[in-house]
């Protein structure tokens, strides 16, 4: 059963919707600053359609949590090849009791500028990495033994 627009508005929390947004200010913040182990320092970069891609998709798994997007903890981490790297956890409300946690998996944009950067002895040490706009979000609920909810966008 398709629902209607005035019962999609029922689910849409202007809260939640301020709340994504300075959220995604700390995730880019905190990519800003990410170690991934590499010699020189880098910047991880999150195009502008990732970031809506992104915030979209916490939004609408919010939606059904009993704090929204209050409730959640986030962990970040960016895959390049086979290797996960850690780079930060949020809570995105600390006043708040955790309800849900949801692990954000980006990707480094696999195209040859990344590549080929590191090629390149001159140059400014702090070298900025693009993402891909692919990414996966896990979802677990902290209150509930229900099984793991993973979205590949």
């Amino acid at each position: 059963e398709e629902a209607s627009l005035p019962d999609l508005d029922l689910l849409h929390d202007p809260e939640d919707e301020l709340l994504c947004t300075n959220l995604m200010d700390l995730v880019q913040a905190t990519l800003g600053r990410a170690p991934l182990g590499t010699k020189r320092c880098s910047r991880l970069l999150m195009p502008a359609q990732l970031l809506a891609q992104v915030k979209t998709e916490l939004l609408r798994l919010a939606c059904s949590e009993p704090c929204g997007l209050r409730g959640a903890l986030l962990d970040l981490c960016v895959e390049h090849g086979k290797a996960c790297h850690d780079v930060g956890h949020i809570a995105v409300d600390p006043t708040v009791v955790p309800t849900f946690q949801l692990t954000l998996v980006l990707r480094l944009d696999s195209r040859l500028w990344p590549k080929i950067q590191g090629l390149f002895t001159s140059g400014p040490a702090f070298t900025p990495l693009k993402l891909s706009t692919g990414f996966r979000v896990i979802k677990k609920k902290l209150y509930s033994s229900e099984q793991l909810l993973i979205e590949e966008c």
